[in-house]
């Protein structure tokens, strides 16, 4: 996300918060789109996990991807690529609180806004909608 959080843990926690957010939107937004294409519950969760996931943890992943695969043997290199990173120190937990964040907050949205059968409604049965 590269906001201007706080440093350490709690600047992580703050990033997981807003993933979370991002998530229950990714949600919303998913489970609309599959209302009006009449797909299942299935298709929004799996694709709202996606999105969220990319959306929150976008930049920082590709950071902590790139640390890890390019070879930084310069000191210059080296301080270039953690010049444009916020908090490089905690990098790593960011990305995991941002990525426990957008999951968490789409299987949230799943628990809070997905349409219950109500209590005096009988169990629907596939076999029995069939001609």
């Amino acid at each position: 996300m590269n906001l201007p959080l706080h440093y350490g843990f709690l600047g992580a926690l703050e990033a997981g918060l807003i993933a979370f957010v991002v998530g229950l939107l990714c949600f919303l937004l998913w489970q609309w789109i599959c209302r009006r294409a009449h797909w299942s519950v299935g298709h929004a969760i799996g694709w709202a996990c996606v999105t969220a996931v990319i959306v929150s943890t976008g930049i920082d992943a590709w950071n902590l991807f790139y640390l890890g695969m390019m070879k930084l043997e310069s000191p210059l290199y080296a301080r270039l690529a953690l010049q444009g990173i916020h908090d490089a120190d905690s990098l790593g937990a960011r990305v995991m609180c941002e990525l426990a964040g957008a999951l968490s907050g789409v299987v949230m949205g799943w628990q809070w806004f997905s349409k219950k059968p109500r209590e005096d409604e009988p169990p629907r049965n596939d076999e029995s909608t069939r001609p």
